[in-house]
């Protein structure tokens, strides 16, 4: 449960390093990566651009898709997020899709800086094949995985809270879960939570308004299609 201290929160200094087609156009593999996966248009952009409170530090559409490739972006020079290619939508070439699957499948087989995955839902379409694929690839390789039930503006807090309660039974051990809405960024500082541990950052006082969200956990990988 998030603290009503007011934190710190590191990921604003976050900037744009490089976008990759190719794992090896990613640069060194050293330090702490985690990675946000999810749905096209799930609100993974978005929840990137709250977090670091940035407005355009990921670029948001509102048309699926719009990742194409895997994004990183560095908040110091031993920590960075990768915003990786959104997965589920059918419009994008086979080709593609094909590309970008092997992509992420070579990324989680070989990236060895990953220290964890945030899995992005809507919260109103939880838990979707491509979810539970991805969850079961994270139990079955050791990658700790976070889901944030992101959109939770769009629900009242009852049918939220009844929602994120079916996810956390549902997942598999170890994998933990909250609700999120960049819109009114509740859940903020139980992200900022789980994220400081997975970087290895200590935790300190600052000016981050308090979430209310509740606390923060071989498969095949789902196509990743934008």
């Amino acid at each position: 449960m998030a603290s009503a201290d007011r934190k710190r929160n590191a990921y604003r200094a976050a900037r744009y390093l490089i976008s990759a087609h190719q794992l090896r156009q990613l640069g060194p593999d050293s330090g702490y990566e985690v990675a946000f996966a999810g749905r096209s248009n799930a609100g993974k952009s978005s929840a990137i651009n709250t977090l670091c409170e940035q407005k355009s530090l990921a670029r948001t559409s509102k048309t699926p898709g719009r990742t194409q490739q895997i994004n990183i972006f560095e908040i110091d020079e031993q920590r960075r997020i990768a915003d990786l290619p959104g997965y589920g939508y059918a419009k994008v070439p086979e080709r593609l899709r094909t590309h970008w699957r092997h992509l992420m499948q070579a990324y989680f087989e070989q990236r060895r800086s990953l220290r964890g995955v945030v899995l992005v839902m809507d919260i109103r379409h939880p838990l979707r094949p491509f979810d539970e694929q991805m969850l079961a690839w994270c139990a079955a390789t050791g990658v700790p995985c976070h889901v944030l039930l992101t959109k939770a503006d769009k629900l009242n807090r009852g049918p939220a809270r009844a929602t994120l309660l079916q996810v956390r039974k549902a997942l598999p051990a170890g994998a933990t879960a909250q609700v999120f809405s960049a819109h009114d960024r509740e859940g903020l500082v139980d992200l900022i939570d789980c994220l400081d541990g997975w970087y290895g950052l200590e935790q300190a006082t600052a000016d981050v308004e308090p979430g209310s969200a509740g606390a923060a956990g071989s498969a095949d990988l789902p196509a990743a299609t934008g």
